[in-house]
């Protein structure tokens, strides 16, 4: 007995820009009000974020603001960054909302925890390089200068290089996701996956290169997992595979 496919009744064109224009208005708020409430915050936030820099600091060395305006448009920033991070469940949802009800019951069946786990993942990537990478690489850094320049790090600078870092680990724990979607939609299979493993694992060096300080550590650091995160990827799209032929079959 086949599926049942979806049974929503397709709606106007109108109706759909209308939906999708109170499902944005709805994530900008939701990002709003996470803002409102971690502005009061904001010097805070960015002492921890600062935080594996600064007790890296030689003694007597602090974190400076070359520009009038960095003390209060830096923390403003982050904070903004923050509010979006944290509303990103929410903003999540409401995309779903609006694709779910031309979506099939079996792709939601997928759809679901695909998506539940991206956005675990994002999160797992952010907190990996705060907690891994940044120690590592800042220990890297502020002990291989000359030893008469004195390290000062401008406060907006810092701010710049850790949302790279947060946004590159953070996407590239999304490679699971990118696998099995790829297997999911018929792109290629694991077998196919498998086999341009070594061209893979050199991708992640490269894109570890790209994305990464200009230092060995960060670069492995970002590569190593993006290559055991794609093996993670191929695993689970055996299942995807596995399930779609007993399905069919």
């Amino acid at each position: 007995m086949s599926e049942p496919e979806s049974t929503d009744q397709p709606l106007p064109l109108v109706a759909h820009l209308t939906e999708l224009r109170d499902r944005l208005l709805r994530a900008l708020l939701a990002v709003l009000i996470v803002f409102i409430g971690l502005f009061p915050f904001a010097n805070e936030i960015y002492t921890f974020v600062s935080e594996p820099l600064r007790e890296l600091l030689p003694p007597g060395a602090t974190m400076i603001a070359t520009e009038v305006a960095s003390p209060f448009l830096t923390p403003f920033k982050l904070t903004l960054f923050a509010a979006v991070f944290l509303a990103i469940p929410y903003v999540l949802y409401q995309v779903w909302s609006f694709i779910a009800p031309g979506m099939y019951r079996h792709e939601k069946k997928l759809a679901i925890p695909l998506l539940v786990s991206s956005v675990a993942l994002f999160y797992a990537g952010a907190a990996f390089a705060y907690f891994a990478v940044f120690p590592l690489i800042f220990a890297f850094f502020t002990s291989t200068g000359p030893a008469d320049i004195a390290i000062m790090t401008d406060i907006n600078s810092y701010l710049d290089f850790v949302l790279k870092l947060f946004f590159a680990f953070g996407l590239a724990f999304e490679i699971p996701i990118a696998a099995v979607l790829l297997i999911w939609t018929g792109i290629t299979t694991p077998e196919s996956l498998a086999k341009k493993r070594p061209y893979i694992i050199v991708g992640c060096f490269v894109v570890g290169m790209l994305l990464t300080p200009p230092d060995v550590i960060s670069q492995a650091l970002l590569a190593i997992p993006m290559w055991l995160l794609f093996e993670l990827g191929v695993y689970f799209g055996r299942f995807v595979t596995r399930n779609r032929k007993d399905e069919g079959g």
